[in-house]
Formats: structure tokens, C-alpha cells, sequence
């Protein structure tokens, strides 16, 4: 049914867009993401009970037994699956259960939710005029003056899940107001922060972990090197920053540049060279994460990608979905968001994801129309009725596409009065493009909505300052978006100028694709090829990399451009509790460290600590400090030493007499590392 609004989906693999037989001769796998309901993720196999994905307040007792006694050496360098259940190894697996798990709010099941099924319209609208008083929707379940909140087909689901016990719990440990200052570092240095949290009261740490996909020893180097003001004016003019070795080696995903036309016609040629340019585009946006300097442009490419998401894996997306990245998302990320929402409402992928091209006059489908308003602008409790979402589903009529490329079909454009909220207009010109226009104007309309100000400013406040961001912070970046006219860099000026974002340390908790490009720049993985690794002809041991991180990502429930409904992923930590996922998690921290993944370079272990101390407590400290940046509690630092069966007076050498491995997987366990 055409209103169910999931898109058309089909399984995908790594021989381009014709499927492949498993396993992959390269030894990657696939994992199709199926929808798994309002969290967003795919639940792995876990125990009923045990562990959760570590929660903002960190070590502090959140109710699970914590283990006591001494934990056995480890054999050797080499790494344990947690998975394995061999009786000496149950030890540490304990540990790390302590040290990542103890700490999570416990409680709150989230709302459930699925789509609900609508109606197609089988009622003729008004000729001339869709502003009547009549019921146009056709179902008895949807009047027209019906407030959607009631009907909705998506929750607000960040709302939905802080609406359980355990976002009551994160409440009552959130700031609850604050002021704006004359600069960023003006607000930094004059906040005090009162927040319980584990993490280090450090503001240049903090704003590392916020505006960008993890520290690294250069982004900290870099923020007390320029100053915070500076830095961060540095990250918001992102074209000025050259491109990192990794992203020039983009050039080898043979797509990228590839425009919608030209994927179509060269279609066979990609299959053969087993090319999957919705996959690349994924591929990409993993690279860029993890290794560009331009990290704040790629966090706000992130944040819309799930704001104004657009599926990746759509029937249409290997042709479209990477124009959308890059003529929509990308080119605006850090501009105008109502310039973003015209260009989307005009670009074949949101057409064709949300069924556009199958809506005329005579046969309306309203997914797009409703989505505009309930997901892309005023939000589902931003003032709208069941009757705007009709009269905008028929302004909207005559936009498709045809040859790969967007198209106005004049045949197809409903004609007569519509009003929408506070717009209202004749829409009675027989001009395409002045009936086009029409419809750029409604979209401008609802980005420059009141509503749409304070939706916007709710979830980049979410983003970057806590789960249950302070109604004065929202007002404030509400108002900026509206002075500025939708403009979004004044609103991050806004918002790190703002002491509610420096007093929220630890508030908020890496989600899992988060925890791993984290984990990959905590740990100075390069882009280069391991010396020997030839790969399998067929693509550059770089794209092979990038690949199975992919791969990796989809197991963890969460990659770039992954949820297949219109909704994208949610953005608070009670909608991502799940002890296999932070297990997962762990398991490939210990793969990066043991450098098992051959397409990329790193830093042994032993090597992590330019000068190790020669003894165990003052190693532990040096290689917190370099993997999270901050010392560890006596509690977590007793933890680790406990993994490595020595105590802190221990004599070591640099590889901690062959525990060193484990010492830095734990660490990377550790609540530093999944709070951000």
C-alpha cells in the first residue's frame, strides 16, 4: 500500500546491485538491516538479563553485582571473543562487564510503536478549492480537524523514550538552564559544571567529544593551540580545511562522482567491478567520519542525515541516494535549512522514497506531504491538521522524475486554493513554473515556521548537549534560527556560545556506530594497507576496509543512512540499551587493537604510550590518558589492574608483561569512552 510509508526495500550484498551468493570470496560479509521497530536497531542475541549499553552516569552503581577478587592473568597478547564461554577466560569477561556496564539507568522499557496503515484518498477533493470544511481524508479514523499528534504515524521518538523511567532518571541529573555568553570561550570559561558524570571537567575535552566523531591527541593539540573560538570558527568554514590522505583515497569508490545519470548508464560496468554506489556512499561517509579534519561539517552531516533522512537502502538508492548526499545534505549541512528542504522536495531520491512520483490530481498520495510536516519541518505537534496534510499533498501534485532528473508534470498539478497552516494561495496559474514555484514557497513557508524553529532547535540541542536538553537553551537557538532566517551556522554560534553546552558534561552517551568511529580514532587507525595485504584485485584494500566497517556497523544496529523509515535513528541513549550490542562493540575494539583488520594501518599496542612507566598503576593512568584523554576512578583503574592480574606497584614493560592488549581493550570499555 502506497501510505504504509516504508519504503520499497531489498536485500543488499557486495556484488553491486544483482546479488551475490555468500560467503564473499573476500571474506566480508552482509548483514541486511531489518527494521526492527522505534529504537532503530537490530537487537542482537543477548542474555534476557546483564549488562546494557553504558548509561551518561557511568561507574556508579546502577545495580549490577560487581565482581570481587582477583581476575587471572591473561595467557598472552592475544584476545578472548567475549563470546566464549572457556571457564578461564570468564574472568575478564566479567570485568569488562563491570568496568562498561555497571552504571546504566535501569528501567523504562520504551514505547513501543509501528506504522500505522492509512487509507488511500477515495474521496474527489473540492474542485477548485481544498480548503472547504468538508472531510476530504476519506477514513473515519482521520477527520480532518483531527490534531496528528493522535493519528501519527512516528512518534517524536527521542520524546517517546525520555518519556520512560529511565529518561526520568537522566532528567534529574541534566542542567536546567543557563544563559548565552559574548563567545564560546567566554561561556566555557565561566561555567561551572554541577552535573554528576565520571568524565573530566575539561571544557577543550569536552567540546572534542561534542563537535566532533571522538578526540584524538591532534583535535586537543589543535583546540589549545587556536583556542576555542578559533577552532571552532575554523570547523564552521569547512571548505577552507584541506582533505586528509583518506579522503583523497575516496577516489578509489569509483561512484562517488558519478552523477544519477551516468550510475544508470553504466550500470552493467558497476556490477561487474562488483560496485554498490548506495554502499559506497555509505562507505564514504564511514571514511569521513573517522579520518577528516572537518569534523564538525561531517557531525551536522550526520545530524541531517538523520533529520531529513532518506533511507540509503531504497529501491532507487544506488542510483540516487549519492546525488542526495552530496546537491542536498551536503552542500547545505552548515547553510540554509529551508534552502536543504526545497533542494530535497526537488531531488529524485526524496521523490521516489516517499512516493512523490506516484501522486497526481486524481490519485494524491500524501506520504511525502505528511513526512514534510511530521519529520522535515513544524514537527507532529507543530499545528497542523489531517486537513493540511491533504491540501499539501494536493499543492505538491506534479512533482517526479523522469530520465534520472527531477521534472514538473503540469498534467499532473492539482489547481485551485489551498491553505496550509498560515499559507494560503490561488495555486490556480497554468504556468509550470509558476505553479513550481508555488510549491517552493509552501516549503520555505514551513522551514521558516515557528514550529519548524523550535523542532530544529529540540534536536540540535539534543545532538550536541544532552538527552533532555533545557527549555531556555531550545528558546534561545529557537530564536536564532528565526532571526537568521533558517541559517544554521548562527545557531551553532548560538548554541556553543551557551552555557547549558559546556555544563553538560557526560550527558550524553555514544550510540553504537558513534562508540566505533570513536574507537577507530582513539586507537590512530590509519587509511594505508598493512605491509603484505594485496586484498582481492577486485578493489582497493582501502574500499575493502571501509566495507566491512560497514558490515560491522549494520551488525551493531546502527550505520550512516541505515534506518528504512523516514524517521532515522534516535538520538537519546534510552532508545540503544543492549548488553550484545556493547559486547559487539568491545569485540571489534579488541580486533582494531590486535590490528586483525589488514586494509588499514596502526599503532601497536605496546607503542600507544610513546614513554611507558615501568610500573602498572602509572601505566594504566598513561594509557587512559591517551585512549580517553583523562585518568580513571581508583574503582575503574583497580578493574583494569584486576584484568591483567597484577596490582599497581607491579613492575611492567612496554607490553604490560604481555596483558597490554586487554589493558586497552578495558579501558575502551570504560565509561570515558562510551560517554561523549
Amino acid at each position: 500500500m502506497a501510505d504504509l510509508n516504508v519504503p520499497p526495500r531489498r536485500p543488499r550484498d557486495d556484488r553491486g546491485w544483482d546479488g551475490f551468493p555468500h560467503p564473499h570470496p573476500d571474506g566480508y560479509r552482509d548483514n541486511a538491516m531489518p527494521y526492527a521497530g522505534p529504537g532503530g536497531h537490530a537487537t542482537p542475541a543477548a542474555p534476557a538479563s546483564g549488562p546494557q549499553w553504558v548509561g551518561p552516569h557511568g561507574f556508579a552503581g546502577g545495580g549490577h553485582p560487581q565482581p570481587s577478587g582477583g581476575y587471572a592473568p591473561p595467557p598472552g597478547p592475544g584476545l578472548p571473543n567475549l563470546d566464549d564461554d572457556e571457564e578461564p577466560r570468564r574472568g575478564r569477561r566479567r570485568a569488562l562487564v563491570a568496568l562498561g556496564g555497571a552504571a546504566v539507568v535501569a528501567g523504562g522499557a520504551a514505547l513501543g510503536l509501528s506504522p500505522q496503515v492509512r487509507g488511500l484518498f477515495s474521496d474527489d477533493p473540492v474542485a477548485g478549492d481544498a480548503t472547504g470544511t468538508v472531510v476530504t481524508d476519506g477514513t473515519s479514523a482521520r477527520p480532518s480537524g483531527q490534531q496528528p499528534s493522535t493519528v501519527r504515524t512516528y512518534t517524536e521518538q527521542n520524546e517517546s523514550y525520555m518519556g520512560s523511567r529511565a529518561g526520568a532518571a537522566l532528567k534529574r541529573n541534566a542542567p536546567s538552564g543557563g544563559r548565552i555568553f559574548a563567545s564560546p570561550a567566554a561561556a566555557a570559561a565561566a561555567t561551572q559544571v554541577t552535573v554528576k558524570t565520571v568524565l573530566a571537567k575539561d571544557p577543550i575535552r569536552h567540546l572534542a567529544s561534542r563537535a566532533t566523531f571522538g578526540p584524538t591527541p591532534k583535535v586537543l593539540a589543535d583546540i589549545k593551540r587556536l583556542g576555542i573560538d578559533d577552532w571552532l570558527r575554523q570547523q564552521l568554514e569547512p571548505e577552507k580545511i584541506a582533505p586528509t590522505k583518506a579522503e583523497l583515497k575516496l577516489a578509489e569508490l569509483p561512484s562517488l562522482k558519478l552523477s544519477p545519470t551516468q550510475l544508470r548508464d553504466q550500470r552493467d560496468q558497476l556490477n561487474e567491478r562488483g560496485v554498490d554506489p548506495a554502499r559506497e556512499t555509505v562507505d564514504a561517509t564511514i571514511a569521513r567520519q573517522i579520518w577528516s579534519d572537518r569534523q564538525l561539517f561531517e557531525v551536522m552531516v550526520d545530524f541531517w542525515n538523520d533529520f531529513l533522512h532518506v533511507a540509503a537502502d531504497f529501491d532507487g538508492g544506488e542510483i540516487y541516494r549519492n546525488s542526495f548526499d552530496r546537491d542536498v545534505v551536503r552542500k547545505h549541512a552548515l547553510g540554509s535549512y529551508p534552502e536543504m528542504l526545497v533542494a530535497a522536495n526537488k531531488h529524485p531520491a526524496l521523490l521516489i522514497y516517499l512516493n512523490q512520483t506516484e501522486s497526481r490530481k486524481d490519485a494524491v498520495n500524501e506520504n511525502l506531504a505528511r513526512e514534510n510536516l511530521e519529520l522535515y519541518s513544524v514537527g507532529v505537534d507543530g499545528g497542523y491538521t489531517e486537513k493540511d496534510v491533504r491540501q499539501a499533498a494536493l499543492l505538491q501534485t506534479g512533482r517526479g522524475v523522469a530520465d534520472g532528473k527531477y521534472v514538473f508534470h503540469a498534467d499532473r498539478h492539482y489547481l485551485g486554493k489551498v491553505k496550509i497552516l498560515g499559507f494560503s494561495h490561488a495555486n490556480n496559474s497554468a504556468d509550470p513554473k509558476a505553479a513550481d514555484k508555488v510549491i517552493d514557497d509552501y516549503i520555505r513557508y514551513i522551514a521558516l515556521h515557528a514550529s519548524t524553529a523550535g523542532y530544529v532547535a529540540r534536536n540540535l540541542a539534543t545532538r550536541f548537549v544532552s538527552d533532555t536538553p533545557p527549555k531556555s537553551l531550545v528558546d534561545r537557538l529557537a530564536k536564532a534560527y528565526t532571526t537568521n532566517r533558517g541559517q544554521i551556522r548562527p545557531v551553532l554560534a548560538t548554541l556553543f556560545s551557551s552555557s547549558e553546552f559546556w555544563a553538560a558534561v557526560g550527558q550524553k552517551v555514544r550510540r553504537p556506530m558513534e562508540y566505533l568511529v570513536a574507537t577507530y580514532r582513539s586507537l590512530g587507525v590509519g587509511p594505508e594497507a598493512s605491509p603484505g595485504f594485496d586484498g582481492d584485485k577486485r578493489r582497493t584494500p582501502f574500499a575493502q576496509g571501509l566495507r566491512q566497517v560497514q558490515d560491522k556497523m549494520r551488525e551493531l544496529g546502527q550505520f550512516p543512512m541505515g534506518k528504512p523509515t523516514p524517521d532515522g535513528y534516535a538520538d537519546v541513549y534510552v532508545a540503544w540499551t543492549s548488553a550484545g550490542t556493547m559486547v559487539d562493540g568491545w569485540n571489534e575494539a579488541g580486533d582494531l587493537i590486535g590490528g586483525w583488520r589488514k586494509q588499514f594501518t596502526y599503532v601497536k599496542p605496546e607503542k600507544l604510550v610513546a614513554k611507558p612507566p615501568a610500573t602498572a598503576g602509572a601505566y594504566v593512568d598513561a594509557l587512559a590518558q591517551r585512549l580517553v584523554h583523562q585518568k580513571l576512578s581508583a574503582k575503574e583503574k583497580a578493574l583494569v589492574l584486576g584484568v591483567a592480574g597484577v596490582p599497581a606497584g607491579a613492575k611492567v614493560d612496554a607490553t604490560f608483561n604481555g596483558a597490554i592488549a586487554a589493558v586497552a581493550r578495558t579501558i575502551l570499555a570504560s565509561p570515558q569512552h562510551h560517554l561523549r
